[in-house]
């Protein structure tokens, strides 16, 4: 469109309500313009017309979206994350495709995400890691402060404390006297150095000034199969992989550290019910972009993954392995990690846990 177009719309318009003192009044009661009132017409119409250009401009998504799943396929993150992505899809009409970009504790995804370009185009789905790695490597690829913008919470796990049958304790407190009459004598078993699992062993070690080993794994499978076959008898472990064993009767659940009872172990009290504070402690399934991403973007895609976790379909997908929908607000969702990231850097302080990498 050229100017003078522009100009004449302008002077279409220029007695329409809300324009206020727009030079394109005057304009019409001058037959003969001067060039700073020709500029400032163009102004107005520059105004006028940035509804009109903004409507043209692409949606988005307007080409496919690549998330990034630091993890191996088929875990927990990639389940939510491919979850979610067939309904972005779905909604949207681009294709929300996975690539799962596994290791150093899902350092080397994040790390890779947080030097995408801020446009929307890539989305990171993160599990706990996220606020521990900070504190638990010495030099980790990413500054969760400064690299990225909170999106949303999609999905939670709270940990449970589980032990073998033959352990005699019923309860969580009998258990800690447990510990306390027989130092050193018991083995934590755990699903790897750093997880959220290990660190609430931490936690409930220093709470209760307890002394007994952790025995770390290569992951959850074998630290629970450890636990039911008596070699380790006692974990804190995330309740997706306990839950079919307490019901078959291989473990005992004593407790579990939410505020709120599991619905995959609903008999099963917190630690906050019976007195024990402070001991919360879930793997978290979290959604970040980049930090830059223009804020609409951040609020849409906010605002329909919270849709889509409320979907029936998808809740009792969630529910039936051990994960509680949830979509946050992005102002909770940065609270959340704020506070872990503190919560989880004291627990590795005080436990003395030495970094990697360090």
């Amino acid at each position: 469109m050229t100017m003078i177009n522009a100009i004449n719309r302008v002077l279409a318009r220029a007695d329409e309500p809300g324009l206020g003192e727009c030079p394109a009044r005057a304009l019409i009661k001058w037959p003969r313009w001067p060039l700073a009132s020709l500029a400032s017409a163009a102004s107005c119409a520059t105004l006028l017309l940035a509804p009109a250009a903004l409507a043209q401009s692409p949606a988005y998504p307007d080409h496919p979206v690549k998330i990034i799943v630091p993890f191996p396929a088929a875990g927990p993150t990639d389940v939510v994350a491919r979850l979610i992505a067939q309904k972005l899809s779905d909604k949207w009409g681009q294709q929300f495709y996975i690539e799962n970009m596994s290791g150093a504790g899902g350092n080397l995804g994040m790390g890779t995400a947080a030097r995408a370009p801020a446009d929307g185009y890539t989305i990171l789905f993160v599990s706990s890691s996220y606020t521990v790695n900070p504190n638990l490597y010495a030099k980790p690829p990413y500054d969760p402060d400064r690299d990225f913008a909170p999106v949303t919470k999609a999905a939670g796990s709270p940990n449970g404390l589980f032990v073998h049958p033959s352990i005699p304790a019923k309860s969580v407190m009998e258990l800690v006297e447990l510990l306390r009459a027989n130092p050193g004598k018991y083995t934590f078993a755990s699903p790897g150095i750093g997880t959220t699992p290990h660190l609430s062993s931490e936690l409930f070690k220093l709470t209760f000034k307890l002394d007994f080993a952790l025995a770390p794994f290569p992951g959850g499978a074998p630290s629970i199969q450890s636990v039911v076959a008596g070699h380790t008898p006692m974990c804190i472990q995330a309740i997706p992989p306990a839950t079919p064993l307490v019901k078959d009767g291989k473990l005992r659940a004593l407790g579990i550290t939410a505020k709120a009872r599991s619905p995959a172990l609903p008999d099963v009290p917190t630690f906050d019910e019976v007195g024990i504070k402070n001991q919360e402690a879930e793997t978290m399934q979290g959604v970040m972009v980049p930090a830059g991403t223009p804020k609409p973007i951040v609020d849409l895609l906010q605002a329909e993954i919270a849709r889509i976790v409320s979907l029936p379909d998808v809740k009792e997908k969630m529910l039936a392995i051990g994960l509680e929908p949830s979509g946050m607000s992005s102002a909770e969702f940065a609270a959340y990690i704020k506070d872990d990231l503190a919560k989880w850097k004291k627990v590795i302080v005080d436990a003395k846990i030495p970094q990697i990498g360090g």
